[in-house]
């Protein structure tokens, strides 16, 4: 083999929390070489028992790599199981190694008794050992990868799941044209009514970059606002978003306040929207306006048979431990926001009425933990998922499939507020969502950016 500057071989070293965020990872390097360390398979056998995500997550690895030791012969093994697909049919594909040396090196100033000193140390055995290829530490704990840094070792966040280099790129939802839309779009523009609705079909250069589900406004504090609900090429069909501002409009007593959140409650009652994506920072009314449109679609359209509601329960501070009581007692003290907003939504200065409202909703909205979703089918559902920015793209997905029969699914979040170790703004399951659902005509979302809870949290926002 050539030096690692003529050919680019790369050896990656996985770390248990690669592996149990994404368990097929072995298989996402190519015709790189993969190296699994003797600590990390000791971590995976440690955390495999019980019944957490973590858990089913170090079972599939296991399983996994299972499945790649039935391929090869036992003898063959320490040859290199093939796992990699190069892109060159000429380039030999990628092999999985097992490390079973090195935990006895010792570092001077880290302490053999951690499992992360383990890995490094096993790191420096590879290194020796394959001096042909550059030896790479995949990791999502940034504190083993501030060690590797300052010890000269390469270490990398893993980012195959990746699906923006930069948070800002991920789509807002929203496309502004300014004072010159309408010249923009030229002459072919023709408009009709149907249903009471008003369409318009329209084409031109600035189309080409449009996509089902976005907004199209002039500007973002009045005048033309329209949801794409058809497009191909440089042509597409737009509808004018219905108006929820004033006392007339509101829902539930919730008016839009600006032009982003008319468009929140359009696409929230929209029946043709099945999955619904709102980001924005504390205060810009995701979960008052989500609970809004949901109870107006639960009990004055009849749409949906009951509410549910899920969240991570990551704390922001000190655990509080075990909690006793059923499901719905234990996730109490993670809904308490969403029982804020209940509360107001239910705000009236007649206590009986009040108390009668609490009671009516009863057995229709529903508290759920994420844990227990795992193998159901809501059907005729208003799902809501909040702080979806501490869930992982493969826990989106096992609860985005639960949808079953007319549910509709809205999935909140704040990507600048993770409590998540191994998460970022980039690799959260609200972005893998947004930009995966992006061109899907059935899905929407747009970025609130106006922080409408008091002039307090908005000063907050800004200065703290």
């Amino acid at each position: 083999m050539g030096s690692t500057e003529t050919d680019g071989l790369r050896a990656y070293v996985l770390d248990t929390n690669v592996l149990i965020h994404d368990p097929g990872a072995p298989y996402k390097f190519k015709e790189h070489s993969v190296i699994i360390p003797m600590t990390v398979l000791e971590e995976l056998d440690r955390l495999k028992s019980g019944s957490t995500d973590v858990s089913r997550s170090a079972r599939q690895a296991t399983r996994t790599l299972g499945t790649l030791l039935d391929r090869m012969d036992q003898g063959a093994v320490a040859q290199g199981i093939p796992v990699g697909q190069p892109p060159d049919p000429d380039v030999a594909p990628g092999r999985l190694y097992f490390l079973m040396r090195g935990a006895d090196r010792e570092i001077p100033g880290l302490e053999r008794e951690s499992a992360d000193n383990r890995i490094i140390a096993e790191v420096r055995e590879a290194q020796s050992a394959r001096p042909e290829e550059a030896v790479i530490l995949v990791s999502k704990d940034v504190n083993l990868r501030v060690k590797c840094a300052a010890l000269g070792i390469r270490v990398e966040d893993y980012r195959n799941d990746q699906v923006l280099d930069d948070i800002a790129a991920m789509t807002s939802g929203v496309h502004v044209g300014g004072p010159t839309f309408w010249d923009d779009l030229g002459a072919d523009v023709t408009s009709w009514k149907d249903g009471g609705q008003t369409f318009y079909r329209v084409a031109g250069p600035a189309v080409s970059e449009w996509y089902p589900g976005l907004l199209v406004c002039e500007n973002e504090h009045s005048g033309f606002e329209a949801i794409v609900r058809e497009h191909e090429g440089d042509a597409a069909v737009l509808e004018v978003c219905r108006s929820h501002r004033g006392d007339r409009g509101g829902i539930w007593g919730v008016n839009g306040r600006n032009t982003r959140q008319n468009f929140a409650l359009n696409i929230l009652l929209d029946p043709a929207i099945d999955l619904v994506t709102i980001a924005g920072q504390a205060g810009t009314g995701k979960t008052y306006m989500a609970l809004a449109a949901g109870l107006h679609q639960l009990y004055d359209d009849r749409r949906f048979e009951r509410i549910i509601v899920t969240r991570e329960t990551v704390p922001m501070g000190e655990d509080i431990g075990f909690l006793p009581g059923t499901e719905e007692e234990k996730m109490a003290p993670w809904m308490g926001g969403i029982q804020d907003n209940l509360e107001e939504l239910l705000r009236t200065e007649d206590s009986w009425t009040a108390a009668a409202g609490k009671d009516m909703l009863a057995g229709r909205i529903l508290f759920r933990s994420p844990v227990f979703m795992r193998g159901r089918t809501f059907n005729d559902t208003y799902l809501i998922i909040d702080e979806a920015q501490n869930l992982s793209p493969k826990q989106i997905k096992s609860l985005v499939t639960r949808a079953g029969r007319g549910t509709k699914i809205i999935c909140l979040g704040n990507v600048r507020q993770i409590d998540s170790p191994y998460l970022t703004e980039t690799t959260c399951g609200l972005t893998y969502l947004v930009q995966r659902f992006r061109r899907w005509p059935h899905a929407a979302h747009v970025t609130l950016q106006e922080v409408e809870r008091s002039r307090l949290a908005l000063q907050a926002e800004d200065v703290l």
